[in-house]
């Protein structure tokens, strides 16, 4: 029986890889990876290692959840080192925790060894600070795509307005419409500082700068798409200061 290691590969640049997840990578008998994990990650894998691709973006499923935590199983049971890689932190929005509760209950090994998650790294690569002593003291991480059947109805977005001076939304840009009107409705001003920032880390990297009231017709007028996350609050308004000394991508 082997063991399985939930690995994250971080936002997409490969210089921010862990080095426990890179020795890991190069010395792995199955690597069961995500879409989101870049090109320039997948390259450290070891070449005689078998290479499954699992991932899901929104309306492409390659696995569903559950095959991808059978197949994990499958794996060890007859190879030693199984890595699950998963874009960005397994925990944070990774389904890591119920891929690992499955593996226990079928007593696989685990272990997970953390990555940089892309709310953290995208908006840092966009010279945006999610604390900052003049602007904000609090963050909050939430996501912007629930799923059905989930333990509660509906995320309390009049609790996160009022709640947090930093909000960092993930996989929120198909509802947009709906994220920017209820935040409106709890309480923001329409003119509160709104930053996307696509691809966050990697070459390709995008932002759009903006205003909670107008975010949404810029997001129209300029085709901006997914893989992005939301920050939200005034920290936003350094990135016109700090955006030039963002880090290069390695």
């Amino acid at each position: 029986m082997g063991k399985v290691y939930l690995v994250g590969a971080g936002p997409g640049d490969p210089g921010l890889m862990t080095l426990k997840g890179k020795a890991l990578l190069q010395c792995a008998d199955v690597v069961i990876y995500d879409a989101l994990v870049s090109p320039q990650i997948l390259e450290m894998i070891n070449p005689q290692a078998e290479q499954i691709n699992a991932g899901k973006r929104m309306g492409r499923h390659s696995l569903l959840q559950e095959e991808t935590s059978q197949l994990l199983i499958e794996k060890a049971e007859d190879h030693a080192i199984v890595v699950r890689l998963k874009g960005g932190d397994p925990f944070i929005f990774g389904r890591g925790g119920e891929e690992m509760a499955e593996l226990v209950a079928a007593g696989i090994a685990v272990e997970v060894v953390s990555g940089i998650t892309a709310g953290i790294a995208a908006a840092a690569y966009a010279g945006i600070p999610l604390t900052h002593r003049l602007y904000s003291s609090s963050v909050t991480f939430v996501t912007g795509h629930e799923s059905a059947g989930k333990y509660r109805p509906a995320i309390n977005w009049q609790a996160i307005a009022q709640g947090s001076e930093t909000i960092v939304i993930y996989m929120g840009i198909h509802n947009l419409p709906y994220i920017v009107e209820q935040l409106t409705l709890a309480g923001l001003s329409v003119e509160t500082a709104i930053a996307l920032v696509r691809w966050g880390t990697r070459p390709e990297q995008e932002e759009l700068i903006g205003e909670l009231g107008t975010i949404v017709e810029q997001v129209e007028e300029t085709g901006f798409s997914a893989p992005a996350i939301a920050v939200i609050g005034a920290v936003v308004k350094m990135h016109s200061i700090l955006a030039e000394c963002r880090p290069v991508q390695s």
